[in-house]
């Protein structure tokens, strides 16, 4: 038998969570009770927040950080460890404040002018257009690091002076580089015949949205990162490191340029990262007179090609050096002192390939770490909200990005990089509000279970006196959270599903080629636009970048009868359409082609080659041409679609992972239609189902079909099947049971309550006629609502209670004896072996979540976090359907 699975029935298994673990300087007593709290709810490890905290790496941190590692080690605990002082990671605890003015940011900008010849020795003052002035109506975002004067430096400078001729469009061929007609800070030129533009491009540190930063640019000041953060804690614990110490992670850093948090493609007229480095690879990649297509980093025009070149080569130039100074640079630090390096970058609405808030390469900017990371938070995976709604407390909102790209980027990155191990980390549940409970967070974790996710770092657990305004939900809440028990029952499902799906690999036939090149050099489709295609249709795929064709040593890249990457091995690859593609891919698809393996090119095929000659798209002519809608069948044919869903089910989603067996985990994402139908898989042998949140194993109608398996399945919304080929050898495997029975439990309830502080004193008892949302008559509880009856039924063989919806956690007593905890419908609980001849006595017990009790409440004046404290729809509370015994005699 499986022998993961074996342990797991026997409650033997790792751990793949690291809740956040907010400090703010509490007491001793209140930190050992937090890591009580979390230990308790079957959580092995933990990620220490210290953003909040007042003395990052100074006294009272090191105070705290003993108590923490102490408790770790009693309870056999991990402690991860974010690794800067504020939001986001490059801060390096306020190492820059001060530093040398060549170690802190750097960027790239320009003045601009328009004049018309001929004009005879026209003059422009070029020493007045190289100096950055912010305009002071901009809004400067969102930090949260104290609010100070921004540090200003005095050593803006010229970087180049040139011209274009703009008579009809911008003429990128009619560039010339002016800079030596400026004498004593003054331009004298003879402007010749026609419009033209004048580019005034300059260097300045006053730009961008943080002062005070690294700049990854810079090796030397990615450095102080290190020498910051990771070195004194080093000096500090290094018996710990490999130990109780797993490793540190990296929250959202940042290039920074541009406004704070806005999307900024290359291309949009905003500031740019630079430095040194960037300056001698622009001239070895670009020629002698690269400072004459500086303008065309903001400017399109009458030459495409030159643009794509220009605006590619740089973008590859800083994502080289975020990965090499940064990523790198720490990755490779932490391996050598025993320790791991994760954590994530912003990704939303496709910043992921962007510079600004991002690091413009996903897979660069997290080349370095141990794990994929990625995030979500409040508003963006949400049920239902594939496309709608466009815009949340958030901001825009490009649901698709979110619920068929965020997921698969995360565990594509897991399984084609070898130092990743499979491994995938996404921070989950923050700043999704007071409302956000165990009935959402069951759907978020199997909806990033099922795209491959298998390490979690839950947002958050908050030290601070309940209630914490930043960004709540917060569990345990000093004892304030009714939902606590609740949600260490599904942390211990998520720990068990984890496990299922760590340590082999997924099954995954297709691959998309990630548009961070074509979206760099001209015009392109989002790769979540395939990727919704096929996951509607349930067709796997993991997203690749265009390195695992020029870095084939370290992704073990290998082109056969398919193409491996790593130990993932795909029979087709996709191409988005791509204006431009790179030289690399193009000699990659001919050898694709020689070797039979399909590629598919989406609408059409490029029209040039990145920076080379474009002869060699002839070879690309006879490549295979399809449309989003004849992608599919297109696929079919080369037998990509491994299993066949019948009737269709665009919202069923899948994962085929192979470990000692072949397992398949099934999720609904509709959330109002329940899946009833077959499923063919293409393996055969023995099988079971793996109830895991039950941790138990049962029958699955299953029937052999060739070399394969044709499963008939039920799944509710909100609810995931697990199938293992394997035998079960010795452990029971339990019968579904089919009831012939149903008694609608309508009459005799009494309902109370009590807050998670009062409980288990109940008080407001008071009978029931119906069941009704509780929320109407009691607007501002929350804590828990207890149903009792005294229940009468048949002597029976199996029997069931039955409870059609409720908000949100459920435990059911029969005669004072749990039958277990639920956190999403249908709430149904076997209660065969509680059940007694004649009266029972039946509790319901069903924990809101804080919502109510925080909507009626005053926020802090001026918070910003008070947009995620409160949502603007409320839920309801209790049980809101039918309460039913299902029974067989």
């Amino acid at each position: 038998m499986n022998q993961k699975i074996n342990n797991l029935l026997n409650s033997k298994g790792d751990n793949y969570i690291f809740p956040f673990l907010w400090l703010h300087g509490e007491d001793e007593s209140v930190l050992r009770e937090y890591m009580g709290a979390i230990h308790s709810s079957g959580i092995g490890a933990v990620c220490v927040e210290s953003r909040p905290h007042p003395d990052y790496c100074g006294p009272q941190w090191w105070h705290d950080l003993d108590i923490i590692l102490d408790e770790a080690k009693k309870r056999d605990m991990k402690v991860w460890i974010l690794d800067d002082s504020h939001f986001p990671t490059g801060y390096a605890n306020g190492a820059l404040e001060d530093a040398p003015a060549e170690l802190c940011r750097q960027f790239l900008y320009y003045s601009s002018i328009e004049v018309v010849g001929p004009a005879k020795s026209a003059q422009l003052n070029v020493a007045k257009h190289v100096k950055y002035v912010k305009n002071p109506f901009e809004n400067s975002g969102f930090s949260m690091r104290p609010k100070k004067e921004r540090r200003k430096f005095d050593d803006d400078s010229l970087l180049s002076v040139c011209a274009a001729r703009i008579d009809q469009d911008f003429d990128a061929s009619t560039l010339i580089d002016i800079t030596e007609l400026v004498q004593d800070g003054e331009l004298v030129w003879d402007v010749p015949e026609g419009k033209w533009i004048i580019y005034v491009n300059y260097l300045t540190r006053n730009a961008g949205s943080r002062d005070s930063y690294i700049n990854m640019l810079n090796k030397k000041s990615a450095r102080k990162q290190i020498e910051a953060v990771y070195e004194p804690h080093l000096e500090r614990y290094k018996v710990e490191f490999g130990k109780t110490i797993a490793g540190f992670f990296s929250d959202e850093p940042e290039l920074g340029n541009g406004k704070m948090n806005a999307n900024q493609p290359i291309g949009t007229d905003t500031d740019l990262p630079w430095s040194e480095e960037v300056e001698a690879q622009m001239h070895t990649r670009l020629g002698g007179d690269w400072k004459a297509k500086l303008p065309l980093l903001w400017e399109s025009g009458s030459h495409p090609d030159q643009t794509a070149e220009v605006r590619y080569v740089y973008m590859d130039i800083i994502t080289r050096l975020v990965e090499e100074n940064f990523s790198k640079q720490i990755g490779n630090w932490c391996e050598e002192h025993g320790v791991e390096y994760i954590g994530h970058l912003i990704e939303d609405n496709n910043m992921h390939a962007r510079p600004g808030s991002s690091l413009g390469h996903f897979f660069r900017g997290l080349s370095g770490q141990h794990m994929s990371g990625i995030d979500d938070i409040g508003g963006q995976v949400m049920p239902g909200g594939e496309i709608y709604p466009k815009k949340t407390i958030i901001g825009e909102r490009d649901g698709e990005f979110f619920h068929y790209m965020l997921g698969k980027l995360g565990s594509s990155f897991a399984a084609i990089d070898p130092i990743k191990k499979g491994r995938t980390m996404c921070e989950i549940f923050g700043a999704y509000g007071w409302g956000e409970g165990v009935r959402m967070m069951k759907y978020l974790v199997d909806h990033f279970l099922v795209r491959g996710v298998n390490h979690y770092v839950p947002h958050a657990f908050s030290a601070k006196p309940y209630p914490d305004p930043d960004c709540p939900p917060h569990f345990y809440a000093n004892g304030h959270d009714p939902q606590f028990r609740h949600f260490g029952a599904l942390m211990r499902y998520l720990n068990r599903m984890c496990a299922l799906i760590s340590d082999g690999k997924r099954v995954t036939s297709a691959a998309i080629l990630y548009h961070a090149d074509a979206e760099w050099a001209g015009e392109y489709m989002l790769d979540q636009k395939p990727a919704h295609v096929l996951m509607d249709n349930q067709i796997d795929f993991d997203i690749l970048p265009s390195d695992v064709f020029t870095e084939q040593d370290r992704y073990k890249t290998k082109i056969g009868k398919h193409l491996h990457v790593n130990n993932q091995e795909y029979k087709t690859l996709i191409i988005p359409f791509s204006q431009y593609v790179t030289e690399s891919t193009v000699k990659t698809v001919i050898e694709l082609k020689k070797a039979g393996v399909q590629v598919l090119f989406i609408n059409d095929l490029p029209s040039g080659i990145i920076g080379a000659d474009s002869a060699l798209l002839k070879e690309l002519s006879d490549c295979k041409v399809v449309t989003l809608d004849t992608l599919v069948s297109e696929l079919k044919e080369n037998a990509v679609k491994e299993i066949v869903v019948e009737p269709d089910f665009s919202m069923l989603r899948y994962l085929h992972y192979q470990d000692e067996n072949d397992i398949f985990l099934f999720t609904n994402e509709n959330m109002a239609e329940t899946f009833r139908g077959t499923i063919n898989v293409p393996i055969s042998g023995a099988v079971y189902g793996y109830d895991v949140w039950n941790n138990e194993l049962y029958e699955v109608s299953a029937e052999q079909n060739g070399e394969g398996t044709t499963l008939d399945l039920e799944i509710p919304p909100y609810q995931s099947v697990v199938v293992v080929f394997d035998k079960s050898e010795g452990v029971e495997v339990k019968t579904p049971v089919s009831y012939n029975q149903e008694f609608i439990l309508k009459d005799g309830w009494t309902m109370s309550m009590a807050t998670s502080i009062e409980y288990p004193e109940f008080h407001d008892r008071q009978e029931i006629s119906s069941f009704m949302n509780v929320g109407l008559k009691y607007p501002e509880f929350s804590g828990f609502i207890r149903y009792e009856n005294e229940v009468e039924v048949p002597v029976t063989k199996q029997a069931s209670l039955m409870i059609e919806d409720a908000f949100e956690g459920v435990e059911v007593f029969i005669n004072d004896k749990s039958v277990g905890i639920q956190v999403a419908p249908p709430f149904v609980f076997d209660i065969s072996k509680q059940l007694n001849e004649g009266k029972n006595n039946l509790r319901i017990e069903v924990a809101t979540t804080l919502e109510r009790e925080q909507h009626y409440r005053p926020l802090e004046p001026g918070s910003f976090f008070a947009a995620f404290a409160k949502a603007p729809l409320l839920q309801p509370t209790g049980i809101v359907g039918d309460v039913k015994i299902l029974a067989r005699k």
